[in-house]
């Protein structure tokens, strides 16, 4: 008896699953239209409802009118039910992102800080930017399901510790076990490139792609390897590390020894100088350079350095799409796209498709919101598994 009864709890917990996984997916539904999602009977998607109405996890949020026969309850995921954060590090201002959304993706509240590491211990920080945002938003701290951090560096879970992130404190080993024992909530953590990624899985160019790279052009440099959704991190978190690719013989090219001094924000900077362009920032001077039709030169040069880093990545990994994104990709946008298309046809035998972001957010924490949600809602719709009789 006791293992029928264990069946029968595992069956309603998966129906009811499924139900929330629909109206997460789909938006608003009666229960008709979930009968006819699930395959369900009428009395079964009555039960179900009303165990996710008691649950806290659904909610009445209107009626149909005007069609034939009785008025239809509208059921919707509430969006009280739960909630995650997200919070990003962008250097070299050290300034932290913080955002908080409910259940349904809606962003209760953004807000930034910059923090004086020097002074500040990074566990202090970011308690105290998820405090202060959770406040914001009217969010209990105690209601906060995940949180998602994304930091310039890679993250090696099994020694818990960030590699090549060059800001105070920030590399110490454990420092991630300490947030989450001050934030007493699950914690995960990602390269920032790695989470541009993924926004632009889901928001941007590369929707619906097999699979693509994605070139992070910025103050510094950063590529994330999209297969078929899932993202290649390496080892040690370190894949898609460059900035640290060799470019040329040691003793070639004064000043320059990896593709990081070839097309990093100052190197960016020098070029346009060299062409008559002064701008504080790399994505200044292309963005300026974009308004200026007569400093294409200045755009082919630098494409010409980039598809040399490239061309590495599409001999090895011959991913269907590149993606141009960071503070340059968007600055420069399809005249970027173009020359760096036309660059890499000359220096690659592989035929690429190359494409500028469509994204013009703050495509990290976009990344680092949607991870914090998918794990979230992966929590709320995991089955658990039959109980021992």
């Amino acid at each position: 008896m006791d293992q029928l009864a264990g069946s029968s709890r595992l069956l309603r917990e998966i129906n009811e699953t499924a139900a929330l996984g629909l109206l997460l997916e789909h938006g608003p539904l009666t229960r008709g239209h979930l009968r006819e999602l699930t395959g369900l009977a009428k009395p079964t998607t009555s039960e179900v409802m009303r165990r996710l109405q008691e649950a806290g996890l659904a909610k009445v949020v209107g009626q149909t009118t005007g069609g034939p026969g009785r008025n239809a309850d509208v059921y919707a995921v509430n969006p009280d039910a739960a909630y995650a954060a997200a919070l990003t590090l962008s250097t070299p201002t050290n300034t932290l992102v913080t955002a908080v959304c409910d259940l349904t993706g809606q962003a209760r509240v953004r807000e930034e800080t910059t923090v004086d590491f020097e002074a500040t211990d990074p566990v202090e920080a970011v308690a105290g930017a998820i405090r202060a945002a959770c406040k914001q938003a009217r969010v209990p701290l105690r209601k906060l399901d995940h949180v998602q951090l994304g930091v310039p560096g890679s993250y090696d879970e099994r020694a818990d510790v960030i590699r090549y992130v060059d800001v105070p404190g920030w590399s110490r080993p454990g420092l991630i076990g300490e947030i989450r024992s001050r934030l007493r909530t699950e914690v995960s953590v990602d390269n920032d490139v790695n989470l541009a990624a993924v926004a632009e899985r889901s928001r941007g160019i590369a929707a619906g792609s097999d699979g693509f790279a994605l070139l992070w052009l910025g103050d510094g440099l950063g590529l994330a390897i999209d297969l078929g959704g899932k993202l290649l991190r390496g080892a040690r978190g370190g894949a898609g590390e460059i900035g640290y690719i060799p470019v040329g013989l040691p003793g070639q090219l004064q000043g320059v020894q990896d593709f990081q001094d070839l097309v990093g924000g100052p190197a960016i900077r020098e070029l346009a100088l060299r062409h008559g362009i002064t701008a504080d920032t790399g994505h200044d001077a292309v963005a300026a350079a974009c308004a200026r039709p007569h400093d294409s030169p200045f755009l082919e040069e630098l494409a010409v350095r980039v598809a040399v880093g490239l061309a590495a990545v599409v001999a090895v990994l011959d991913p269907p799409l590149v993606v141009l994104s960071g503070e340059v990709g968007q600055a420069g946008g399809t005249a970027l796209q173009d020359a760096v298309s036309t660059a890499l046809r000359s220096v690659s035998v592989l035929d690429t498709t190359v494409a500028a972001t469509s994204l013009t957010d703050d495509v990290v924490l976009l990344g680092a919101l949607d991870a914090t949600l998918a794990a979230v809602r992966a929590a709320l719709l995991a089955v658990p598994p039959p109980r021992n009789s």
